[in-house]
């Protein structure tokens, strides 16, 4: 009887004590989902979170590493001066780049024109290792054993030389050679009509026909001793810079 007694009291202990437990369990479940607990918790998860994140920021863009709008392979195209079929391009590249200053079109990998007339016939041909065209300013640039050679027989040659759109006329203020059939010159100033019938080279040396020698030794070499005076440069890009 005693046995049984313990027996029944100690599981009606063990019934209370679960009981107990089961309750407690309930109310701290209930504590868990109260509004303000849920507000700490969310306050402090993002507390921790902001004072552990790590700002990512890149390196600042060069200018020179600006990409370009536009890159076109295997170029062979026409273009048209006021309406009229000027000039032919063949290039292996072709960049536009609107986003550097000056907005520019780049021909890394070398360029050839072919000039043509109102007739639509061969004039000259025109070629550089690398060229920019500065398109705003209607200015090309060309770097590189530049060549020109028209159908009259001239060859021009040079490191670098200026083509002005507006003006219609070339410049190059390095060393530059002109061979025509009648005449060798090389100078550090160049300048010339687009046709390349009417040119100047000063601070010259070369070799001359005898009959080419007349006038002052001073003056500078041209290809045409009546031509009045041309108009001064159009400023140009800033020499140093790297394009």
């Amino acid at each position: 009887m005693f046995m049984e007694t313990s027996g029944i009291n100690s599981w009606q202990e063990a019934k209370d004590g679960l009981n107990g437990s089961t309750r407690s369990s309930l109310l701290n479940f209930t504590h868990f989902r109260s509004p303000l607990f849920l507000f700490l918790y969310s306050f402090i998860f993002l507390f921790f979170s902001c004072s552990e994140a790590q700002e990512h920021i890149a390196a600042a863009v060069n200018p020179e590493d600006s990409t370009s709008v536009m890159t076109t392979y295997g170029v062979n195209t026409l273009i048209s001066d006021s309406g009229v079929i000027k000039y032919r391009i063949v290039t292996e590249r072709w960049d536009v780049n609107t986003v550097r200053h000056p907005s520019r079109w780049e021909f890394i990998k070398g360029i050839f024109f072919e000039q043509f007339d109102e007739q639509f016939h061969v004039q000259a041909y025109i070629q550089a290792d690398t060229a920019w065209y500065f398109d705003q300013m209607r200015l090309w640039l060309l770097r590189g054993r530049v060549s020109i050679r028209n159908v009259k027989g001239l060859v021009y040659t040079s490191e670098e030389l200026y083509w002005d759109g507006i003006k219609h006329e070339f410049y190059s203020t390095v060393f530059s050679r002109v061979v025509t059939p009648e005449r060798t010159m090389e100078g550090t100033y160049f300048r010339s009509d687009e046709k390349m019938e009417h040119y100047v080279v000063s601070n010259s040396v070369g070799s001359f026909v005898a009959s080419d020698m007349e006038g002052d030794e001073q003056q500078p070499a041209t290809g045409n001793e009546g031509e009045e005076e041309m108009e001064p440069l159009r400023p140009a890009p800033e020499k140093h810079r790297r394009y």
